[in-house]
């Protein structure tokens, strides 16, 4: 059950990540197609480096800190001299370390130091000796990191909100200068709601992520996909699949996570996505199988996406 948990993990987080909003938003600056897929394919290999190194920087540093065989070890030194030490004096001044002696022996055990996973990357200079500078630049680059995606959801969200809702929709003879206030007071909105999101501490930090990208794929990802691949795709289908991949999402995460209910196959709620990515491909697929298809020009704008180089081809 480990195994298939962490695969489903896995999963929702691919199809998660193809399908956010404002990741898919960078690849309107390439010119072409084909630099949109070259784009894609450099983007695959920094993400790769990042996911790969910034755990194992933090397992390899735990490790160290914990086994005394190696250079940066306290376990089984006094824990006099331990908390002498200034990355431990530092940290335990907020909190983020502890030390307790637990049998009075005045040596530390492993069982007695204790370290919030959270700041383990952060302290890793400070804990090679290093100088807090680079400390400080680790802080900025996680900082920098969490800015830009925060306002690449907000802008994607609420441009989104105004164009294909109020615009297409609400008021299709909207100007320019109206539907630029209705996207900045979006904005605001949408902000406003995040921040009560995230003050009422449903879950941490993993929990969040997991369920921003369980989100994604369980209304965005097969939408996407066929509406590229499936030429019968059409936007009744795409709307249906994207309305009750969501709902039949965010229905599991409720139910297991704030009303009782038994998991699924051991489908916690970091993994609703498995559950509404499902339910999203069957009506996707059964509502454009009902309705009209596409017409000609849709199916040629669908060919074009398709080619590398953006020429519209005949055949599919």
């Amino acid at each position: 059950m480990a195994k298939w948990k962490f695969l489903t993990l896995v999963l929702c987080m691919m199809a998660g990540t193809a399908s956010l909003p404002h990741v898919l938003m960078r690849y309107f600056t390439t010119p072409s197609v084909k630099a949109a897929r070259q784009s894609v394919g450099w983007s695959l290999i920094f993400i790769f480096l990042l996911y790969f190194t910034a755990p194992a920087l933090a397992t390899f540093t735990k490790l160290s800190i914990l086994d005394p065989n190696l250079a940066t070890g306290i376990i089984g030194s006094s824990i006099a001299e331990v908390q002498a030490l200034d990355w431990v004096q530092n940290w335990s001044s907020v909190g983020f370390v502890k030390i307790i002696d637990g049998n009075g022996d005045g040596l530390l055990q492993i069982n007695e130091f204790f370290m919030k996973g959270d700041i383990v990357v952060l302290a890793t200079p400070e804990i090679a000796g290093l100088p807090y500078v680079i400390s400080g630049l680790v802080a900025a680059g996680g900082l920098a990191a969490a800015m830009s995606t925060a306002d690449g959801l907000l802008l994607a969200i609420a441009n989104a909100l105004s164009h294909d809702l109020y615009y297409k929709i609400i008021d299709p003879k909207a100007d320019t200068k109206t539907r630029l206030v209705v996207a900045r007071i979006l904005l605001l909105a949408v902000g406003a709601a995040a921040a009560f999101v995230a003050s009422a501490k449903l879950t941490g930090i993993l929990g969040a992520v997991a369920w921003a990208f369980c989100f994604a794929n369980s209304g965005l990802f097969f939408p996407l996909v066929l509406g590229v691949w499936w030429k019968r795709a059409n936007r009744a289908g795409a709307v249906a699949g994207m309305i009750g991949g969501f709902a039949a999402g965010a229905w599991y995460l409720y139910m297991v996570q704030f009303g009782g209910m038994a998991p699924w196959l051991g489908l916690d709620g970091l993994r609703f996505g498995m559950i509404g990515m499902p339910v999203s491909l069957v009506l996707m697929v059964v509502v454009s199988l009902m309705t009209e298809e596409p017409d000609e020009e849709t199916q040629k704008m669908v060919d074009a996406i398709r080619v590398p180089r953006g020429e519209t081809v005949t055949n599919a």
